[in-house]
């Protein structure tokens, strides 16, 4: 379940193990038996108490070691060493990217849960993805469910812009940028032609969706990735930082799974 690869990519983004001053304690659990809890815990969405015994490690200790991390930014910095693995072999197809928005269900009420206007009114968030040419999701984010999609471009494109600090990664500066007529906002057009991107957004009431859906398509097999780690869909987490935290883990094994299959 998870990837002898992956680990080595993620374990020198992790923070060093607390050491208590006055000696003692019970023994630290080993991270790489952490990561795989967590990861078995993204796949098949049990609940933390569910876990089994076979991954030698309490449920607490699991738990608490994936709020650690995520505090660190570790599976955002995950994400993106895999995809600079895959810029360096030329996997990363930035001529087109593509914007689209999935509805998740939130079970338990918290931030970024606000009724649902397509799920009569439940408490619910949205996923939003921007993927490359091939649907590969270059960055994740998490908005409530009665937010109008439109109002995440901009923060899903800035994460994509130049970065000053170079041990922040590579920089993904899109060509053109694709998604439907729910992004068709005069004002996000000019940002776009303000930022050199090229913006191809479906007109209300002029352009047929099917047009656009040529290249559309490949967002939504990316959504169906990412639905399939059964931890994402429903919502479970309260906050929207640790439900943020398993869909870059998500995206993070999504790609490491191309990179193998291509690079193999």
């Amino acid at each position: 379940m998870v990837p002898g690869g992956l680990w080595e990519i993620a374990r020198v983004l992790l923070p060093p193990s607390r050491v208590r001053p006055q000696g003692g304690g019970t023994q630290n659990i080993p991270d790489e038996a952490a990561f795989a809890a967590i990861v078995y815990v993204l796949v098949t969405g049990c609940a933390w108490r569910s876990l089994p015994s076979c991954f030698g490690i309490s449920k607490s200790t699991a738990h608490r070691r994936f709020l650690i991390w995520s505090r660190a930014g570790v599976w955002c910095r995950l994400h993106q060493a895999v995809l600079d693995k895959l810029a360096v072999k030329k996997l990363l197809d930035l001529s087109r990217v593509i914007l689209d928005t999935a509805h998740v269900r939130a079970k338990n009420r918290g931030e970024l849960a606000g009724p649902s206007p397509v799920d009569r009114g439940k408490p619910g968030s949205r996923m939003h993805v921007p993927s490359d040419r091939s649907g590969l999701p270059l960055v994740v984010g998490v908005s409530g469910g009665n937010t109008h999609d439109s109002q995440g471009l901009k923060s899903m494109v800035a994460g994509l812009q130049p970065r000053h600090a170079p041990d922040r990664g590579r920089s993904y500066t899109p060509r053109t940028l694709h998604a439907d007529r729910v992004y068709d906002q005069p004002d996000l057009c000019k940002w776009g032609r303000g930022k050199r991107i090229g913006v191809w957004i479906a007109r209300k009431g002029i352009e047929s969706s099917q047009r656009l859906g040529r290249h559309r398509w490949v967002t939504g097999r990316t959504m169906s990735w990412l639905s399939g780690y059964r931890r994402l869909s429903p919502r479970y987490e309260r906050h929207p930082r640790n439900y943020l935290a398993f869909l870059g883990l998500a995206a993070a094994l999504c790609c490491y799974k191309r990179l193998v299959r291509l690079t193999t």
